[in-house]
């Protein structure tokens, strides 16, 4: 009975702490940006707190930031950013910006540790009766497991990966490094850097 119980639990904190989630889309071109800086006639607008659920945590955990950044060229010439302009720290300290294949890698979910959940395939459901003398004797049991324990896993396993998909296409799609920005348009991107907390941003130019 007590080992009945203790894989009970078990089960219970594997579904808790184990679920995929979806990805909410960051879509830089809808967001408000609340900080902005203009140097040089390059106007940066960026946004931290980008990410949610499990790729939150593991933003954090690798000690990353994922940023929005805007940047509008008011010059009268055409800007390559990652060569004219870098991304910098308000103390001006130069950012190294990491590729998005890393940061893909870094913070997508795993879709294979959802194989865990095969770990229900044991679980059975009992149910008892008292006898004559009082005691607790078990009627019957139902392999549960054997339909949760796969059942859960193949559900987790397909939210993770259609989770990720959307978030590769994403960091694809507004990949800025070494995005030509000719005069007078706004350009839209996202970069990732190795980080802990939410410093002020700035654009250098060379």
């Amino acid at each position: 009975m007590k080992k009945r119980i203790t894989l009970f639990l078990f089960s219970i904190t594997i579904i808790l702490t184990s679920c995929a989630t979806g990805y909410k889309s960051i879509d830089p071109e809808k967001l408000n940006y609340n900080s902005v800086n203009s140097n040089d006639g390059m106007i940066l607008s960026y946004k931290y707190g980008l990410l949610d659920k499990k790729y939150f945590r593991k933003e954090k955990n690798n000690k990353l930031k994922l940023v929005a950044i805007k940047i509008t060229n008011t010059t009268n010439k055409s800007i390559v950013f990652g060569n004219d302009i870098k991304l910098c720290y308000e103390s001006g300290s130069e950012l190294y910006l990491h590729d998005n294949d890393y940061l893909f890698k870094t913070l997508k979910q795993s879709p294979a540790s959802h194989l865990l959940y095969l770990l229900l395939s044991p679980l059975k459901f009992y149910t008892y009766s008292t006898n004559q003398y009082g005691q607790q004797v078990e009627n019957s049991s139902f392999p549960i497991g054997v339909f949760v324990g796969p059942g859960i896993a193949t559900g987790n396993i397909i939210t993770a990966a259609k989770a990720n998909s959307k978030f590769k296409k994403e960091l694809m799609q507004y990949n800025i490094s070494g995005q030509t920005i000719k005069s007078g348009e706004t350009v839209y991107g996202l970069v990732g850097f190795n980080a802990t907390s939410y410093d002020a941003l700035k654009l250098k130019t060379n």
